[in-house]
């Protein structure tokens, strides 16, 4: 656990519980007690108000006046959110999607230019389309969170993406692609890259796809994906 991770982990603890020991949270983030006092005192020069009562029955205790954000979120992290909300605007079924944008558009301000930057790479490679009501999804699977990193790289970097790809039939391969778009139709995403050695476009499920890396190399060129108005790639699509 990173210290990033550990800070938002200490700072729900002592949200949920009020009052807590130095040794109980050491226990519970699975670090020693040290760790925690230090993960404490950085937390304060955050800007945390965050008491030290001593004494039995005494510990440390959020300030419930304290509305300091955590630690600015993550260029994925603001992706998901950002995500989100547009998927439900594509679905007609958030009212309140403009209130939503209003309040992301205030976390943006507060990223570093190039977070910035990166964060709209990646959203000018996204597509929301419908998904077909005769496409098949009972074989759906869950994603693999190591995509996220791998793919943070790959497209804000246009770096190569090699990853291991079971097909419909369940026949595995190994592929090494050039990522230039992410199609989402809810409840699938596809990952739409350039590949080289079949010279064009191919449509891959990310819940498909496991042990992505990132092959390092020079940077690929960006190319025009020929998305229509509205994407439902039933049809069998290339592989």
């Amino acid at each position: 656990m990173n210290a990033r991770t550990r800070h938002d982990a200490l700072l729900r603890i002592l949200r949920r519980r009020g009052l807590s020991t130095v040794e109980r949270l050491a226990t519970e983030v699975g670090v020693s007690r040290r760790t925690v006092l230090r993960d404490i005192a950085m937390l304060r020069d955050q800007g945390y108000v965050i008491h030290s009562e001593p004494g039995r029955g005494g510990g440390l205790q959020l300030d419930p006046a304290c509305v300091q954000m955590t630690a600015r979120p993550t260029v994925w992290e603001l992706f998901a959110l950002l995500i989100s909300v547009r998927i439900m605007r594509a679905s007609r079924t958030l009212p309140f999607s403009d209130l939503a944008d209003a309040g992301l558009a205030r976390i943006e301000k507060a990223l570093p230019p190039q977070e910035v930057r990166d964060l709209r790479a990646i959203l000018d490679r996204l597509h929301v389309g419908r998904l077909s009501p005769r496409q098949d999804i009972g074989d759906a699977g869950t994603v693999d969170p190591a995509l996220l990193p791998a793919f943070e790289r790959a497209f804000v970097r246009r770096m190569v993406l090699r990853f291991r790809y079971c097909d419909a039939k369940n026949n595995p391969s190994d592929r090494q692609v050039e990522p230039q778009a992410m199609l989402l139709l809810p409840s699938l995403w596809y990952l739409v890259a350039w590949d080289p050695g079949r010279a064009g476009f191919r449509h891959f499920r990310m819940d498909r796809i496991s042990r992505p890396e990132i092959v390092e190399g020079p940077a690929f060129r960006h190319r025009h994906v020929p998305f229509e108005e509205d994407v439902c790639p039933f049809r069998d699509l290339p592989r």
